[in-house]
């Protein structure tokens, strides 16, 4: 798909990298890099986690760029810094150690389920938990400012543990790290020169949980307010044309939400959506216009897009699921992504380099059924 090819130019918050020895290793010849493009979803993140550890086998894709939000821009710094450390396997050791350490933290949410009982996936559902219950409620009439006036996160904690600037400023892969500023609902992208542990946080700070994280004294939220993932730091700042989107957040849901928590959670899941799919309408359209000799293809990059999603597998799954950290939970999710990356480089391997795998049409741009599949179409195998 095509998009403009830019010059580098500096604007606020978004300096060019420039900094000297960390320019990536040239592929090897013949290889084709690749884009990563990582959402965030609380601790369904970890399904992400499987995607990365499988990805990450393959050395014959190079990695040309990582653009992520909330849980995704964790897993990016994340595994920066294990490949800092100890390249792929690093990688892949540092992404493991983050994710174990989230599941050792203090739960409320651990223990059986409750209401009624559930299989698979769909028992790790909190909507029945007591206290997840109280929670929603004591939500609506208290913010952090108030039930949180030190603004502690525990979060940070476990971040410092895994993550540090020095480590993300020296790895060769370039990392475009989300937040939104509350002040004008812009999206900021924290590149290599400015990232560490508060833009991290700021990427993933849900306004319902947690103060704004003041950085440079403006204030900051969750990125996916912006972009869920940013796309467009990938397709300007890189050479790569394989861009790789993990995707982890529904497009479509069955039903009617018709309790506060179902209608508040919606809107979350459409809101956090919006940029992305406006996003990949505005490739759509320059891949209308140079398909059609409007546009030269000489000044457009010919993107290929890919994504690697499981939409069945996550389906038992609710909002509320998001902040469940038990450890059998997020290995299952673990275990759903890497199947996951599995079946696409068993099905799509072979088009990296050469086509797009995604359609992106019935994906992100045609009407779609409650079930995700554009009515009138039969879904690819």
């Amino acid at each position: 798909m095509p998009s403009r090819r830019a010059p580098r130019t500096a604007t606020p918050g978004n300096t060019p990298d420039t900094t000297p020895g960390t320019t990536p290793a040239p592929a090897a010849p013949g290889a084709n890099p690749i884009m990563l493009a990582l959402q965030g979803g609380g601790s369904h993140g970890a399904f992400t986690w499987g995607v990365l550890d499988r990805l990450l086998d393959d050395e014959s894709l190079p990695i040309a760029g990582i653009s992520g939000t909330s849980a995704g821009a964790l897993n990016a710094a994340v595994l920066a810094c294990g490949w800092v450390d100890g390249g792929r396997a690093g990688a892949q050791a540092a992404l493991r150690h983050f994710w174990l350490d989230v599941a050792g933290q203090h739960s409320a949410w651990r223990g059986g389920c409750f209401g009624q009982p559930a299989q698979g996936l769909a028992a790790y559902n909190l909507d029945q938990h007591p206290l997840y219950l109280w929670q929603q409620q004591f939500l609506r009439l208290f913010s952090p400012y108030q039930f949180n006036p030190l603004g502690n996160d525990p979060l940070r904690a476990v971040l410092a543990r895994h993550v540090d600037a020095d480590r993300l400023q020296r790895c060769p892969i370039p990392l475009f790290i989300t937040a939104t500023a509350v002040r004008t609902g812009q999206p900021r992208v924290f590149e290599r020169a400015d990232l560490g542990i508060d833009a991290l946080l700021a990427s993933a700070c849900l306004p319902q949980l947690f103060r704004a994280v003041q950085i440079d004294g403006e204030p900051y939220w969750d990125g996916g307010y912006s972009g869920n993932p940013a796309l467009w730091p990938l397709i300007y700042q890189t050479a790569a044309l394989d861009l790789v989107l993990v995707k982890i957040n529904p497009l479509s849901r069955p039903g009617t939400p018709d309790t506060p928590e179902e209608i508040a959670d919606r809107v979350n899941e459409i809101t956090f959506n919006t940029a992305l799919v406006g996003e990949m309408r505005a490739i759509g359209f320059v891949s209308r216009l140079v398909e059609q000799g409007q546009l030269s293809g000489e000044d457009y990059k010919n993107l290929r897009l890919h994504m690697v999603a499981d939409d069945e597998g996550l389906a038992p799954l609710h909002a509320s699921s998001k902040v469940n950290t038990d450890r059998s939970f997020l290995e299952a999710l673990h275990r759903l992504g890497r199947a996951a990356a599995e079946r696409w480089l068993a099905a799509h391997r072979a088009d990296v380099g050469v086509r797009s795998s995604l359609d992106l049409r019935g994906s992100f741009l045609a009407p779609r059924a409650a079930s995700g599949v554009v009515p009138g179409e039969v879904p690819a195998g």
